[in-house]
């Protein structure tokens, strides 16, 4: 099959990998054809470009800053990408034929490219569901119901369900929240969970990059990786590492970006906390070699959220065995995972007092071991990333 995947993001190799370069390299290594379009942030590339990248064709549009800006200038920038992306696609890829496009949302303002390109080149499209905006924003206080941007974005969403073949969802509590609050036909829905390419086997270590950082070897490390953003509750963190400042036994690690870093940053420099440290975002060697000197995973979200997340950065820490200790609202099923999976431990965002126990409980050695093994069993059987290629190629089948 030939496919064309409108990404918003898909980082060049030597910047790493993501859930979606992994699907694109697995779609081709299974003898499909496929090409990326993607908005490139102007603050990393000038000029648009197409060139050939993990064995096949990318295209690189500049369309404005999207990550690690305020919360105007991304809107600015999702106004402006689907203009953009379909004049660029328009002249670098008018001549070819496709069989099928697929796309991730956010963000919605894409609805009206995706449905340009699917009758531009004929063919169907497939949602992958990422998250569910607006009503995300209202759970934030971003806005309001009452706002006609509300409105704007509301009428995107439908419409963006409306023009999508095919839309796959992240979970079960995806799946129903989306029935509940839309008029979508169910069949039109399936399962299509976060996937990513696993290592073979978890490689060892001599603690490189504990001693690199400063990190004493003996210390349960606590590690955040990934966006720092009203989303991920960092409230709750910068209260939890002022709880533990004197506590030889915990280190807690945030390797990544956000608006919301600074907070921890000033938290850190304000009481002089020595056990606690944020980090710009890491090479991904050494962000790899972080994730295997650590002893806990965390997975942080605003308590509330009326809509189910499903961050996808559990599956790294699942990938290298590593036990999860889960903060979030009571709406996303993330916790029934790893409640149910056995590999880690779930409280309610609001319960300040349950996430310091539980800090306390992954203290214990015996207890992380027993985890760990569940947690690699589990991203094994349930989030290997051929099965995101066998659900798509099962779709291909019935067209």
């Amino acid at each position: 099959m030939k496919i064309l995947y409108i990404a918003t993001s898909f980082p060049e190799p030597s910047k790493g990998a993501t859930i979606y370069t992994d699907l694109a390299e697995a779609l081709h290594e299974a003898g499909h054809e496929i090409t990326v379009a993607v908005s490139e942030q102007s603050k990393n590339k000038i000029n648009t470009e197409l060139g050939m990248e993990r064995g096949f064709s990318v295209l690189r549009i500049v369309t404005g800053n999207y990550y690690d800006v305020n919360f105007l200038e991304k809107g600015i920038t999702s106004l402006k990408i689907p203009i953009l992306m379909k004049k660029y696609i328009r002249k670098y890829l008018k001549d070819e034929k496709f069989d099928f496009i697929l796309f991730e949302s956010p963000p919605t303002t894409n609805v009206d490219l995706i449905d340009w390109a699917k009758k531009e080149f004929k063919c169907p499209a497939y949602l992958m569901l990422k998250d569910i905006f607006p009503q995300n924003a209202v759970d934030l206080g971003i806005f309001t119901k009452r706002n006609p941007i509300y409105h704007y974005f509301l009428f995107k969403e439908k419409k963006l369900y409306d023009v999508a073949d095919k839309i796959g969802v992240m979970s079960e509590a995806n799946k129903k929240y989306l029935l509940e609050n839309n008029s979508i036909n169910e069949n039109k829905l399936e399962l299509f969970p976060n996937t990513k390419k696993l290592v073979e086997t978890i490689p060892s270590h001599n603690y490189e990059m504990r001693n690199k950082l400063n990190i004493p070897n003996n210390a349960t490390l606590f590690l955040f990786g990934g966006n720092m953003g009203k989303p991920q509750n960092i409230n709750l963190l910068s209260r939890a590492i002022v709880q533990f400042q004197n506590d030889p036994e915990v280190y807690f690690l945030f390797v990544g970006r956000g608006t919301e870093r600074k907070n921890l940053e000033e938290i850190i420099n304000k009481f002089n906390i020595s056990n606690a440290l944020v980090l710009d975002n890491l090479p991904r060697s050494e962000y790899e070699k972080i994730t295997v000197e650590s002893d806990v995973g965390l997975i942080m979200l605003d308590p509330n959220f009326t809509i189910p997340n499903y961050p996808s950065r559990i599956l790294s820490y699942m990938e290298y065995a590593k036990p999860v200790l889960a903060a979030t609202d009571e709406v996303t099923d993330i916790g029934d995972l790893i409640v149910d999976g056995g590999f880690g431990k779930w409280v309610n965002g609001n319960n300040e007092i349950a996430f310091y126990e539980a800090i306390n409980e992954f203290k214990s050695l015996n207890l992380r071991n027993e985890m760990a093994i569940h947690s690699r069993r589990i991203v094994e059987e349930q989030f290997n990333l051929n099965k995101s290629v066998k659900i798509l190629e099962n779709h291909f089948s019935k067209d």
